[in-house]
């Protein structure tokens, strides 16, 4: 079996010199090299992560089945691992500081970019399938044996897939602004999101105010004050994605929101406590998948949020953090109000 090589960066400096002062004092073997780099770079890593925020955690590689994964990791390292996955064309610096700051209170959070995102290396792949099997490998590079997951709208898909292949990988799971296969409108972009993304917008990340939030008032401030929050990492930032992501995650999703019988029948696979959340009006991801997945997850439970589009959770940040305690919304219905109606009943049409 392929083993994963961690790459160091500034090998001489802080972690990076401890690390390499670590294997030199034991390495009697060459082929003994791989394994300690792992071990000890994955214990330092861990340590250090304590130290950062969103805004400080150094961006770190670690490579297996040929792709350079980029990641950063940081918050408290007791319980679990947190692994965030991203949405269409989106990068690690694409999350909220305060939704990720907020989950890292008492969680160790990982961000990625999958293969041939932003900073990794290799091809993006045109299946959600093979995007959650290098998002497996990822996971295993790090070497880690149970995770949480939380995916968000593409990531949401991957977050799915990979749960049903590695179930005793995953502990508990977070699906937000996403949908099953064969989706209400899923096997295309919306008409709205074709709209929305075939504007030209200036500054460019304007684009995210339509995407992420409803025309009103209220989400519109939310949306500026997000996009403050994102710009305001400015050292290490992943680059935009190239020309080419855009396409084959198009492909990717056409493919899973593709009609087929019983669409809905492998979602009873998963069984691992399930938080479904959305705004109450998306239109990227209508938000009637938000529903079906509720129906169909033997263990979910379903948050909407009010007049709230695909970022819901960018709208709400401390509401979404509020859950990562908890496998179930209860403290995020007493924190912020949110409209909730689990018994109604989807069929696919």
């Amino acid at each position: 079996m392929e083993q994963p090589t961690v790459l160091i960066p500034g090998a001489f400096t802080g972690i990076g010199r401890a690390t390499a002062a670590f294997i030199q004092a034991n390495v009697r073997h060459e082929g003994e090299v791989r394994e300690l780099v792992d071990q000890t770079v994955g214990r330092f890593a861990r340590i250090a992560a304590v130290n950062h925020t969103h805004q400080t955690a150094p961006t770190q590689f670690v490579e297996t089945k040929g792709i350079r994964f980029a990641y950063r990791r940081f918050g408290s390292t007791s319980g679990v691992p947190f692994v965030f996955n991203m949405h269409f064309t989106g990068t690690m610096d694409h999350w909220d500081p305060l939704v990720t700051d907020g989950f890292a209170k008492d969680r160790e959070v990982i961000l990625f970019d999958n293969a041939g995102v932003s900073s990794s290396s290799g091809e993006v792949p045109t299946s959600v399938e093979r995007m959650a099997a290098n998002a497996l490998a990822f996971i295993k590079a790090l070497g880690l044996s149970q995770v949480d997951l939380l995916g968000f709208s593409l990531g949401g898909l991957v977050a799915q897939e990979l749960t049903l292949v590695a179930p005793e990988l995953v502990r508990r799971l977070v699906l937000v602004g996403t949908g099953p296969r064969s989706g209400e409108s899923m096997a295309s972009l919306t008409p709205e999101a074709q709209k929305i993304f075939g504007a030209t917008y200036d500054p460019p990340d304007h684009l995210w105010l339509s995407v992420f939030f409803t025309p009103s008032e209220a989400s519109q401030a939310a949306g500026r004050a997000y996009l403050k929050r994102f710009r305001r990492r400015t050292e290490g930032r992943d680059p935009e994605v190239n020309e080419s992501v855009a396409p084959a995650q198009l492909e990717a999703l056409a493919k899973w929101g593709a009609p087929r019988a019983n669409p809905f029948d492998y979602l009873k696979a998963i069984h691992q406590p399930t938080l479904v959340i959305n705004g109450d009006n998306d239109v990227i991801v209508y938000t009637i998948n938000s529903y079906i997945l509720q129906q169909n997850i033997p263990n979910a439970q379903l948050i909407l949020y009010p007049d709230a589009n695909h970022g819901s959770q960018y709208q709400y940040p401390n509401g979404l953090s509020g859950t990562s305690r908890c496998s179930c919304p209860k403290k995020a219905r007493e924190r912020i109000p949110v409209r909730m109606n689990p018994s109604i009943k989807v069929t696919h049409r």
